[in-house]
This record gives C-alpha cells, structure tokens and sequence, in this order.
C-alpha cells in the first residue's frame, strides 16, 4: 500500500444490498462513474461480497461493498445470503435498492430490520426509474424516505451521494486518535520499536495514523526507538506533554518516562478511537478470575505470516500464563472472519483492529459482551499484565475509574 493511500480501515464502507438483479452493480458503477462492478441480464451475478476502495466526490475515499441478492436460492444461495447479512456489521451505512416496477417488498423489509436491529443507518432507493411512465407511491409500503434513480441514466445519483454525505454527517466519530488529548504545540514522544515484524521500509498503520493525528492538531511529533527514549527526552529541553508507545516495549518504557510525564499506547489509543475502551478496561479486570484450563479466544483483524516471537501466539500466552501462574487453552481467528460460536470461551482478547474500521470493531465487542464474555485488547492486556495499567490509563479518566472502582 502507498503511503498517500487511505487505508481500507479508515475508509467509509457502503454496502449495496438488495434482490438479484435490480441494478446493485450498476448502482456502484453510476456512483464511481466507472465499470468497476460487473453488470449482466442474469440474475446472481455477484456471488460473494466485493470490496472496491474508491474515491468518490464528494464523499472522499470510501469502500464499497456489491453483495449478493438477498433472494438467491438453493443451499449455496443461503450461504451467499448469511455473507451478505455479515457486510451489515462492517457498514457504516447502507443502500438497500429495489426495482422501481416490483411488487412484493418482503426482502427489504427483512433488510430494515435487520439495520434497525443493529442501529446502522440505511437509505431506500428505487432504481431504473426511467423504465416506468408513472412514479409509484412508496409511501404505504416503507415509512422511510425513498430516493428515485436510474443508475442507467445516472439520473438522481447526484442527490443520492448528497443524501449519502449527510446521513455520515450525524455518524461522525465521538474521538479522534489523540488530537482531543493535545494543545497546538503540545509536543508528543512515539516510541516505535523497528523489529523483524515491521513492515519493510514503513511504519505500522496505527503510528503512521497516529502521526498524523497530531500533526492535524498542530501539535509536535518526535519519533524515536526504545532504546533513544531516554536520550530523546533529555535532548528535547521541554517535557513532552504525552508518550506513546508500542505495547510489546510498554515496560522499558514505562521504567524511562518521568512520572510526571503521561504514557499510554497505540494500541490503547485505538481500542477508545475504534472501540469502547471502557468495556476492554472490564475485560482486563476480568483477568483475576480465570481458572486453570479456561479456553481463551485470541482474534486478529488481518491475516500476517506469523514471527517465532509472534504477539498473538506467543508473547500474550506467555505473559497470561507469567502473571496468573495458571494454564489455558488458547484458540485463535484471524482476518475479516470472527467466530459466533464461543461456547466455552471465558475471555476474547483482540488485536487494536488497526485493519478493521470502527464499525466492524463495535459489532465484534458487542457480540462478545453479548454473550457476557470479557473482551480486552492487547494493549491493554499488556499494560495490565506488566502492572503499569493505571498509569497507561492516567489519560482517559472514565476508562481509568472504571478500572478503581471495585
């Protein structure tokens, strides 16, 4: 991935949802001004969900998500329909389109529910508009709004991505990354271990959104490795007024940064941005309860060839099993897939989804917590196991009473 690119997490995903054959690729293809989604007479077309990362003006970089009809057929039609219901959870909003000439309206109905159950926000859209003389009375049938297009004319696309930008509009996230945390010319120490797991030639996503987050906030950035931070920070003459740092070296760090100089970590920092930082600071007290042979769920958001040192398979087992003196049974997933089957499992321990978007992170916690399982992020994990938990959350002030109160 280049540098100039917006990450596929930090993009605003579309889902396209409706029948077979009532112009969601074409919807797509109007939408980007592009043939990008293949577009064919025969019904079924789209198998599976196809991710497309675009820039749209005026929305800015977005992805957009051509799914499958929600009224296929046969067993593998069924399996094709549960993947299509999936995209929900990773959308931040969805276009749920039928066709203007159709008659029974049971599948989109199914469709509000499902985004009403799930507090997602949706718009309606009756397409190929310029195939009929008269425009029908939707207004008995679906008591939302119904926006009017032809995706063959591009008639009312225009209007729909106006639609598209307010409804995002009221969506907007409660927190930045940092930037609400900092003054202008507050100056913030990034510590970024450079080891066989980092990307070759680049930082992480995480530190490179991080950087930027400041710099938007007009604030300073100084980026140094573990073993400079102590020389980092007698050199800068002026206290920084944060320390962030990879959670893997949160104890050398710790142990080199003033008291009097607030420290927390990347991964912290996203589990508020993407997550609820305050449900992770319960997972991480739920800890003291686990028993001998309790299975343990570790998840990541992306698939990466795995180091004989990997976090998620080796330090994080480790440093459970060092601070409990106890013993599990770890089970592991990994990428765009998360297991809803989690009989037995009595904690989820999660990656900082620094390759998921909020969106599909919320749904991985609330599915978690729905189940009244714990749920906790490495990060935090890390911070916690190491005893520095309460320091690293001196930044976030709920996050931390929460910790407290017993």
């Amino acid at each position: 991935m280049s540098m100039n690119q917006t990450p596929r997490a930090s993009r605003t995903h579309i889902g396209i949802f409706g029948k077979r054959n009532v112009g969601k690729s074409s919807v797509i293809n109007a939408l980007t001004n592009q043939s990008i989604s293949l577009v064919s007479e025969i019904a079924g077309t789209t198998t599976d969900p196809v991710f497309k990362s675009m820039e749209i003006l005026p929305l800015g970089p977005v992805v957009l998500i051509d799914t499958a009809g929600i009224d296929d057929v046969g067993d593998l039609g069924k399996l094709r329909v549960d993947r299509t219901y999936d995209v929900i959870n990773k959308t931040d909003i969805g276009l749920i389109i039928f066709d203007t000439i159709q008659d029974d309206f049971k599948y989109e109905k199914d469709l509000i529910k499902e985004f009403k159950k799930r507090q997602k926000p949706y718009l309606l859209i009756a397409n190929k508009i310029d195939t009929v003389k008269t425009e029908k009375d939707f207004s008995n049938i679906f008591k939302d709004e119904v926006l009017r297009l032809s995706a063959a004319t591009k008639k009312g696309i225009e209007e729909l991505k106006e639609k598209i930008g307010i409804t995002l509009k009221i969506q907007e996230e409660k927190f930045m990354i940092v930037g609400d945390l900092l003054n202008p010319g507050d100056i913030v120490v990034l510590v970024t271990p450079i080891d066989k797991a980092a990307p070759k030639g680049r930082l992480i996503l995480p530190q490179q959104q991080t950087i930027r987050d400041i710099l938007e906030s007009d604030a300073i950035a100084v980026v140094t490795k573990e073993f400079e931070l102590r020389e980092t920070l007698d050199k800068l003459g002026t206290k920084p007024k944060l320390v962030i740092t990879d959670s893997q070296v949160f104890l050398k760090v710790s142990a080199d940064t003033p008291k009097d100089i607030m420290l927390t970590s990347f991964s912290i920092l996203f589990a508020r941005n993407k997550g609820d930082l305050e449900e992770l600071v319960k997972g991480a007290k739920a800890i003291e309860k686990l028993e001998n042979g309790d299975k343990i769920l570790v998840s990541e958001g992306c698939t990466h060839h795995r180091q004989s040192d990997d976090i998620g398979t080796v330090k994080i087992p480790r440093w459970l099993r060092q601070y409990t003196g106890k013993d599990f049974e770890f089970i592991y997933s990994s990428g765009y897939s998360f297991p809803k089957e989690m009989e037995e499992v009595k904690l989820v321990i999660h990656c900082g989804a620094c390759m998921l978007n909020k969106t599909e992170m919320m749904h991985r916690i609330d599915q978690v917590v729905q189940k009244e399982i714990p749920i906790v992020n490495y990060g935090v994990l890390i911070s916690y196991v190491q005893g520095i938990f309460e320091r690293a959350l001196d930044p976030f002030p709920l996050a931390k009473m929460i910790y407290l109160d017993d």
